[in-house]
């Protein structure tokens, strides 16, 4: 069975469940889900003690409610005309992208309703997401004046760079089917499937070798701005890294002798 953690005010649930797959849920439901600054600092608390724990495997990132997230919370931006808040704000935010890229074990977002804005962004910033038929998306600040400059980071690592313009400066929700079409999700399921479609992807990387998948995360977001050559470079030192791991001469020596194989981490 699972244990369950409720975070301060209750704005994001933890679930850490004996398989290794732990789920953060934003619990603004009313909010939309919205990124609130005490919202950003629950989730990056949760992803830097997740990140040092070798025990959890998986991460999905999920929502209460009928929207995934709906981006920043727009109230707490206009509280306030000091450019030093929202750069503040905005820095938070990207922090708690990046360490989404930048932590061993794999994201995904498991999207329910719509993700607007900062929240398209974190579905983008994942490592995965899977998302309902009636999911949407938008990156929706241009239509209160406001180009999403911070969701276009992590957009344009997404989608080719004419589809996510279009998105940026029409503030036009897309499909669940064009998300997938664009590569923003990789898969579209009906409502009541989600949560088992989720589940079953995170059970299966978390079968995998958990050093293997901490050793190419890291390399796949590091070689992505490289040359060519400096790209295989790179990936050749960690691919000989990784074979000299005691999980490669396991896994190998398990596919020659037709057996499952038990991964050490190591």
């Amino acid at each position: 069975m699972s244990a369950s953690e409720v975070t301060t005010a209750a704005i994001l649930l933890r679930d850490d469940a004996d398989d290794g797959i732990t789920t953060l849920t934003l619990n603004r439901p009313q909010q939309y889900n919205s990124l609130s600054s005490a919202l950003l600092t629950e989730l990056q608390c949760a992803l830097d003690d997740i990140a040092q724990d070798g025990n959890i495997r998986v991460v999905i990132i999920a929502a209460e409610g009928r929207a995934f997230c709906a981006g920043h919370d727009l109230k707490e931006m206009r509280s306030s005309e000091d450019r030093a808040f929202h750069k503040a704000l905005f820095s938070q935010c990207g922090k708690m992208m990046i360490t989404i890229n930048t932590m061993p074990q794999p994201v995904i977002a498991r999207v329910q309703g719509i993700a607007t804005a900062a929240g398209c962004q974190l579905v983008a910033a994942c490592d995965l997401a899977v998302a309902t038929e009636e999911s949407r998306f938008a990156v929706s600040g241009i239509n209160v004046g406001l180009f999403c400059s911070t969701p276009a980071v992590a957009l344009s690592r997404n989608l080719p760079c004419k589809q996510a313009m279009q998105m940026l400066l029409s503030g036009d929700f897309i499909s669940a089917e064009k998300a997938q079409q664009f590569g923003l999700v990789n898969e579209v399921v009906k409502a009541e499937e989600l949560q088992a479609a989720t589940q079953h992807l995170a059970e299966k990387i978390a079968a995998r070798s958990s050093l293997a998948i901490k050793l190419g995360k890291e390399m796949f977001y590091r070689q992505l701005p490289m040359d060519l050559s400096e790209a295989y470079a790179f990936a050749s030192e960690k691919m000989a890294c990784n074979m000299d791991s005691e999980d490669a001469r396991e896994g190998i020596d398990a596919f020659i002798e037709k057996r499952q194989p038990k991964w050490k981490g190591c």
